[in-house]
């Protein structure tokens, strides 16, 4: 059932015609066009049915990409001036690399939920949404739809297999490699071809390191050449030259390469994030994912000797959804953003478990396995409220100068020091 803050189709309709911004076109359909990695295809078109449903004279046409691919159909379509209406994104670096084809959305949301929309969400959601805007830049040009922890998963039977309970520590790692490497499974899965991946590996390092200074670096308050992001980079290369990663992790993706490796129960742990619980509604789940009753979220393990992980985690928002300037209709394209935050076609988005709601209120129609319901209770009232430091990155050379020296180092290319004076470089591309 969807809390009594969500707008109900019948109040969402009243809201827009209080402000009036948002009356339904006359004529022909309205068609709305949107590209995106996330949600995935399955879930996306159940989103679009609820909404066709519930805005009359609106169709909308999608396509969803694998990560890497649509990163590059938007950069051609930026390039040829082809962007759709409604574009996914990522707060940082991937918003401030299209702002400029952006249209502020606050407007859209104010004309639904009012002068006080951002009330609405979690206060995580609305803080990350300008991350990177240049000082006195206060537009919003994205609003949230998803949010998410990273963090390390754990297959359950692999574990109780061998005897082990999830690793908190680094030395606790190299066991359960010792245990299980040599039968075959990867102690920590990790589909390296992914740069997203390799760096949500490091910031969770980092994040373990140093608290908080990889976001003082980027405002030029530290160098990513200082003693700490250089001790990360180490136990990133540790984490190749002690088998823990398994090998070969450098040639293969995080979808489908290590997601059919993982639900296959090849893997002891792998570094995905809440989405992972998607896994569970997908068409015919193999046995470990059906109920996500073979899966279960742990922190990063410690690896600065102190015994505990961090109590606060890394996250925020996950998709995010812009409105472009060359929207063919933006109040049509207004309207199927907000119902996919808090109207009809959110709460398909959330029955899928495709991530954690951006919008509060929101919770899955049902449950199907007890552990299900645990991990989504894990997520929502214990860990979602304790994410602190972003997930992302302010510039997009900064990013792009990390995963490129976290590939290199884990090859073998560049030592740790080499590796963060690249990033040190981007850095200092950007700031002259």
């Amino acid at each position: 059932m969807m809390n009594k803050s969500l707008l109900t189709t019948s109040t969402f309709l009243a809201a827009v015609g209080i402000f009036g911004q948002l009356a339904p076109a006359a004529g022909a359909d309205q068609t709305v066009t949107f590209r995106s990695w996330s949600p995935i295809v399955e879930t996306t078109e159940k989103m679009i049915a609820a909404t066709e449903a519930a805005h009359p004279g609106i169709k909308i046409e999608s396509q969803i990409f694998n990560y890497p691919d649509y990163i590059v159909d938007l950069q051609t379509r930026a390039t040829g001036g082809s962007v759709p209406d409604l574009i996914g994104l990522e707060p940082g670096a991937l918003t401030q690399q299209y702002r400029d084809f952006l249209a502020p959305a606050q407007d859209c949301a104010a004309s639904v939920w009012g002068d006080d929309w951002q009330s609405k969400f979690f206060p995580l959601a609305v803080d990350q949404l300008r991350l990177g805007n240049p000082d006195g830049d206060e537009n919003y040009y994205g609003l949230p739809v998803l949010t998410q922890t990273i963090n390390l998963w754990y297959t359950i039977p692999v574990l109780e297999d061998a005897g082990l309970e999830p690793p908190k520590t680094y030395d606790e790692l190299k066991v359960l490699a010792e245990t299980v490497g040599p039968a075959g499974t990867a102690p920590l899965m990790v589909g390296a071809t992914d740069g997203w991946l390799r760096r949500d590996v490091y910031m969770q390092l980092i994040h373990n390191v140093a608290p908080g200074l990889i976001y003082e670096a980027e405002l030029g308050q530290a160098n990513f050449t200082d003693a700490p992001f250089v001790e990360a980079m180490t136990w990133w290369k540790r984490l190749f030259d002690d088998q823990i990663i398994q090998p070969g992790a450098l040639g293969l993706s995080a979808y489908p390469g290590s997601m059919e490796l993982i639900e296959a129960g090849r893997a002891a742990l792998f570094p995905m994030g809440a989405w992972w619980q998607q896994q569970a509604t997908r068409p015919n789940p193999p046995p470990l994912s059906k109920g996500l009753s073979g899966f279960a979220p742990v922190r990063f393990p410690d690896v600065t000797g102190k015994g505990e992980p961090p109590e606060d985690l890394l996250g925020g928002i996950d998709v995010m959804i812009g409105i472009t300037k060359d929207a063919k209709d933006p109040e049509a394209a207004c309207k199927v953003l907000t119902d996919w935050i808090g109207g009809a076609g959110a709460q398909e988005l959330i029955n899928t478990f495709n991530d954690l709601p951006a919008f509060i209120g929101l919770t899955p129609a049902s449950f199907e396995t007890e552990n299900q319901k645990a991990v989504w209770d894990l997520f929502t009232e214990e860990w979602l409220p304790t994410v602190k430091y972003a997930r992302q990155l302010r510039d997009p050379a900064v990013k792009q100068g990390l995963e490129d020296a976290l590939a290199a180092v884990a090859a073998g290319d560049k030592t740790p020091e080499e590796g963060m004076q690249m990033v040190q470089d981007a850095y200092d591309s950007i700031s002259k």
